[in-house]
């Protein structure tokens, strides 16, 4: 029989963990082919809530306690799993709040899952079936909206719609790969960070609907503030996509100053330029996203940088011909003619040229290299 824990990480607690616990076991009863365990990871409640847990320690086997310093929902995360994978060797890892905002009912939907194939289950509130407390207050629902919207954009990471809920089902396997990586994360950002190496190392990822209830005992922890400011720096830090969009920006500094030089001072028809530089700064590209946007699956030459670059050109062949289209499109239905824009003068070929590469080209790329040249591993 394979084994499930659920680490339920607590601070002043007392009102809620005895409802959750015994719930959690209710539901454990109607599981028959898993073993489930709960691990309270209790950061020195000074109201008394691991002295809570041990009461109740008598009663479920399968309950254990571990009591750590106060040091925020990573570190307590880190604590938990490091005992049960030591003490219980599980197969899956449950997160859980243990405020009884996550229904327990649910466990046997995301055991399901994980029956499926899933690496890591991912209890969502943003799809169909699932919900945020009507009650909320609207600016309390914007944010929350707004936060997972910006970081799925920040990730270009859609069909992941709940990256900030701390109600999921994990296989071992990516825990352990994850671990070194955000063991350094303490606050609520390690949610985050947990998804977003999981992704990175090749899991399948799946939702389940949930809806979400607000505690009705105890306090919330979370720092909104600090928490806004910690998903902005992981994002800088960690996205692909903006280390991606960073490259462009620089490739099109690099595809404009070549365009620039061959249609102004070697006289180079535009069309022909603007593929030549577009060439150029492919080239560019490459070299920067293979060493640092996609640092994580980075391409291995195997003996022939050219090889691997010519493979790259290939598939980035499109952006070539999109560009000259474009150009092309352009140039014969709006003309080549001077404009000024505060105080500017420039040719009309220049805008063109930025709403190709903006609109079409980064998207286009971006897309495509992750299929065809980066491939997850």
């Amino acid at each position: 029989m394979r084994k499930a824990a659920i680490v339920l990480p607590t601070y002043n607690e007392s009102k809620n963990i005895k409802k959750i616990i015994d719930l959690i076991f209710d539901v454990a009863q109607g599981i028959t082919n898993w073993e489930l365990h709960v691990a309270v990871v209790d950061s020195s409640s000074p109201d008394k809530t691991a002295e809570i847990v041990k009461d109740l320690m008598k009663k479920y086997k399968n309950l254990h306690l571990i009591e750590t310093r106060k040091e925020g929902l990573g570190k307590a995360y880190i604590e938990g799993f490091q005992f049960i994978i030591s003490k219980i060797k599980p197969y899956v890892l449950f997160e859980m709040d243990a405020d009884l905002s996550h229904d327990p009912k649910e466990l046997p939907n995301f055991l399901r899952k994980i029956e499926l194939g899933a690496d890591l289950v991912v209890g969502s509130r943003y799809i169909q079936g699932g919900s945020i407390p009507s009650n909320w207050a609207v600016h309390r629902k914007i944010y929350s909206i707004i936060a997972n919207m910006f970081i799925r954009f920040g990730f270009m990471k859609l069909r992941v719609t709940d990256w900030t809920n701390g109600y999921r089902a994990i296989r071992l396997w990516v825990i352990r790969k994850s671990m070194n990586p955000i063991q350094n994360y303490t606050g609520y950002v390690f949610q985050i960070a947990l998804l977003d190496n999981a992704l990175k190392n090749g899991a399948q990822i799946t939702e389940i609907p949930i809806k979400f209830v607000d505690r009705t005992e105890g306090e919330s922890k979370i720092n909104s503030g600090q928490y806004i400011s910690d998903i902005i720096l992981y994002i800088l830090q960690h996205s692909s996509f903006l280390k991606f969009c960073i490259v462009g920006g620089t490739g099109f500094l690099v595809d404009f100053a070549f365009a620039y030089t061959f249609i102004h001072f070697l006289s180079i028809p535009k069309v022909l330029a603007n593929m030549m530089s577009a060439e150029i700064a492919i080239i560019s590209n490459f070299f920067f996203n293979n060493y640092w946007s996609f640092a994580h699956k980075k391409i291995d030459p195997s003996g022939s940088l050219l090889k691997s670059i010519l493979k790259f050109n290939l598939v980035s062949s499109g952006s070539i011909v999109i560009q000259g289209v474009g150009m092309w499109l352009a140039l014969t239905l709006l003309g080549d003619h001077a404009m000024t824009v505060v105080g500017f003068n420039f040719h009309s070929w220049i805008l063109y040229k930025v709403v190709v590469i903006l609109f079409i080209i980064i998207p286009y790329s971006y897309v495509l290299y992750n299929r065809f040249v980066w491939k997850e591993k």
